[in-house]
């Protein structure tokens, strides 16, 4: 197994700086997920370890040898495109065969006639053979070895352009948004299989993505990026529970966090909903941001002195849970509530009182960065009128 370091990557696109000075380690056999919205830099950067693209400054090594000086095909990576990549002319076996036929046959012995007389060759296409049958079947397509391209579903393509990466056996997978072009149900199929195919070979994983679902199950890590720069490295968990910036918090999580702009009174105060919340963080705040996921509330009634009174806008029906958007006294924007399915009584236009698990609570400065994580707000008996 093989491991990756990044060191100080820049990449321009003329006067578009598209990566920024980033630095990465992936440990041997890790699954890494370059997470973050369209045109932040991860597919750039993914081409850049693959030798497809060349960066401007910085260094690119793979189990500890700098790779810089090296084109693609001696890197030791193997490659899975969004739009899979496959030959349209040629068949599954063939296209699984390609990787192998290029790397262990010379030109005479690749040529249709001329292989015939060269020696050793039949040998080695027996071979060949053989490694993409065990490869196909491994991945449940040897009965589609026959078909071409054009007559595979979108999941069995897939397979095929994974497949044609493991026969190579490289050092490292590279997968630039293999699932995007799949329907829901299949992406969810592909998942647990792609998952299952990366601790079954226990070969470094770097996947590429802008759906956090993807990331969230997938990987053992998760490097969130936004326009070039690289957030935070973390455990999936850790991203959500966590985030070291408000741009993380924002981006990971469905439905999005709500972020509520807050006067800090004197004590360390904060007023919201007509609540008071005595908060704890390290530096002297003016005002700061509060981050809620909507998990953090609670339904509660008129009874309860920590209740938040709030009327429904909307309610999104999730199937187990409910996301309703209701309007805080006092907040400009609705704030979003997720909600068990059984709450039926809840109905636009009505009342609802909330309570805020305040454990859950994150604290963001004027800047954006995280406030004192790991005990950002008193517990819930600190909540007060």
């Amino acid at each position: 197994m093989s491991g990756l370091e990044l060191r100080n990557i820049c990449k321009n696109f003329g006067s578009t700086n598209v990566i920024r000075n980033l630095s990465l380690d992936v440990v041997p056999g890790e699954f890494l997920t370059l997470l973050g919205p369209s045109g932040c830099g991860k597919s750039t950067l993914l081409r850049i370890i693959a030798g497809l693209e060349l960066q401007d400054e910085g260094s690119v090594a793979i189990g500890g040898r700098a790779v810089d000086g090296l084109r693609p095909k001696r890197r030791d990576v193997a490659m899975v495109f969004q739009s899979y990549a496959l030959y349209p002319h040629m068949s599954v076996a063939r296209n699984l065969a390609i990787p192998l036929l290029m790397r262990r046959l010379n030109t005479l012995q690749r040529l249709p006639v001329f292989s015939a007389f060269v020696p050793g060759t039949a040998a080695k296409k027996a071979e060949i053979a053989s490694e993409v049958a065990r490869i196909a079947k491994s991945i449940g397509i040897d009965h589609l070895l026959d078909r071409k391209p054009s007559q595979l579903s979108g999941g069995q393509r897939q397979r095929v352009a994974v497949g044609r990466a493991m026969v190579r056996q490289p050092a490292v997978f590279l997968m630039d948004e293999p699932l995007s072009n799949l329907d829901a149900k299949l992406r969810v199929q592909m998942r647990a299989e792609i998952k299952e195919l990366h601790q079954r070979l226990g070969v470094t994983f770097i996947y590429v993505t802008h759906d956090q679902v993807e990331a969230m199950t997938l990987s053992d890590r998760v490097a969130v990026m936004l326009d070039g720069e690289l957030l935070q490295v973390a455990p999936p968990q850790e991203i959500y529970t966590n985030p070291h910036d408000r741009r993380v918090a924002e981006f990971v999580g469905s439905p999005k966090i709500n972020m509520i702009d807050v006067k800090v009174r004197e004590g360390g105060l904060a007023k919201i909903g007509g609540q008071v919340l005595p908060l704890e963080f390290d530096a002297k705040q003016d005002t700061l941001t509060i981050g809620i996921r909507p998990e953090a509330f609670r339904l509660t009634d008129s009874r309860d002195p920590n209740s938040l009174s709030s009327i429904v806008r909307l309610i999104e029906h999730m199937g187990s849970d409910l996301f309703v958007h209701v309007d805080l006294s006092g907040v400009p924007d609705p704030v979003i509530a997720r909600l068990p399915a059984w709450s039926s009584h809840i109905a636009p236009g009505s009342s609802l009182h909330l309570r805020i698990t305040t454990e859950q609570v994150l604290l963001f400065s004027k800047d954006g960065k995280r406030l004192k994580p790991q005990a950002s707000v008193t517990p819930l008996r600190g909540l007060v009128r």
